[in-house]
């Protein structure tokens, strides 16, 4: 509220070092705990087998959210439009010295993007090759899992627990042989482990999913997901004492990251796109600022608001994404008619909008068509429905000129 765009360039510096110092202490702490028998590779090996180390599926599936096409395509026009079109973006580099420096920034924030990204998936693989050999809770979500132990169904939840004990004993013997035989097996004898363990990660993932029906049916919560506690709970019960702390602060900075700028960015439309030019177009710029703060803190609690329906929705990370692209695609058009055709109107640009967000929630509503083709859908429409508005548009202007 206080410290404006420089607050968000500055924490963001900061924040940025304390993230990638918890990433790296987490992965360190995940491979010096793996089984003295078991190497890195023989790690990534059991993790391979379950498919969790599949990276490309050339698969031309639209319903598939994480296909090579969706991220080439899908992806191209998510990202255009985020470093091009969105706010929180385009005010970090619209403070740079010069037109070169800020072009650096996007370039070094896309190159960095990248093995960034591969150590934070390659720690969500490392937390699953840890919980083979180390016994993970049946649910992770310690508030449902106590509702379910004290509740009507206490001695199902409790069957389940000692069913899952003695699945998780034998994934972790499976693991075991599994990465034995990629040490020292012949080929056929690998196969065999493969299959063996395969077979037992399957059973426990069973019971874990019957675990989770009983949640669903005892809480009544049918949004039930655990995808965002399996983290933070080894955080908190496996890892040391003070790089938990770092992890918290690292957890806390990647929020505040997110946050900050785009409270920044909806604060700056608010009060120079909606305030100064329909309300208040002649005030000081103290009073500017004042609206702004103000402005700021409203957003925050807008956004928490959000955030309490978000946090059962799945994966965060693809949460934010899921929402971006209900928008940017959209966004994207209206930028596209606005610098890729001289014969767009206003009128065009405004319609087309409204017409490319409502043919995106009629595919998101309607069809099973994956998020990341939502920004495609939005960009066509917008760029379609735009040039005929403004084709009329036009031609209705060319005929009164004409009869005058």
């Amino acid at each position: 509220m206080f410290g404006g765009v420089q607050a968000v360039t500055w924490t963001d510096v900061k924040q940025m070092a304390v993230i990638i110092a918890g990433i790296l202490a987490a992965v360190v702490v995940l491979v010096a705990a793996l089984p003295s028998d078991v190497s890195f590779g023989q790690a990534l090996a059991l993790a391979g087998s379950t498919g969790r180390m599949r990276t490309l599926d050339f698969s031309f599936n639209l319903n598939e959210t994480y296909t090579f096409w969706s991220g080439l395509v899908g992806g191209l026009f998510l990202m255009l439009a985020y470093f091009g079109c969105d706010q929180s973006q385009v005010q970090r580099y619209l403070t740079a010295k010069s037109i070169d420096e800020g072009r650096e920034a996007l370039m070094m924030s896309a190159y960095v993007k990248i093995p960034l990204q591969a150590l934070v998936l390659l720690t969500g693989v490392l937390v699953f090759v840890f919980y083979l050999f180390n016994r993970p809770p049946m649910l992770f979500n310690p508030k449902h899992e106590s509702r379910v132990r004290t509740g009507p169904a206490a001695a199902e939840y409790a069957a389940l627990e000692q069913a899952f004990d003695g699945a998780f004993t034998a994934r972790r013997l499976a693991a075991e042989r599994f990465a034995a035989a990629e040490r020292d097996g012949a080929p056929n004898e690998r196969a065999v482990a493969r299959t063996g363990f395969q077979a037992a990660d399957a059973r426990v993932r069973e019971i874990q999913e019957r675990g989770a029906a009983l949640v669903r049916r005892v809480t009544g919560d049918q949004e039930f997901n655990e995808v965002n506690y399996v983290f933070p709970t080894f955080v908190t019960t496996w890892m040391p004492t003070g790089l938990v702390g770092l992890m918290i602060a690292a957890i806390f900075a990647a929020a505040m990251s997110s946050i900050a700028a785009e409270l920044n960015s909806l604060s700056t439309a608010t009060v120079i796109d909606f305030y100064r030019r329909h309300l208040r177009p002649d005030a000081s710029d103290a009073h500017y600022l004042l609206v702004s703060k103000l402005s700021t803190g409203v957003w925050g609690l807008a956004a928490c608001t959000v955030a309490v329906y978000a946090v059962s929705l799945g994966s965060l990370i693809e949460v934010v994404n899921r929402f971006g692209s209900f928008f940017y695609g959209s966004l994207l058009g209206v930028f596209v008619l606005a610098i890729g055709t001289r014969r767009a109107t206003g009128r065009g640009a405004f319609w087309g909008l409204i017409a490319g967000m409502c043919a995106v929630a009629a595919v998101a509503f309607g069809t099973r068509i994956s998020f990341l083709w939502h920004n495609v859908v939005g960009v066509v429409v917008v760029v379609v429905v735009g040039i005929a508005l403004s084709w009329t548009d036009r031609s209705t202007a060319t005929q009164a000129l004409g009869r005058q």
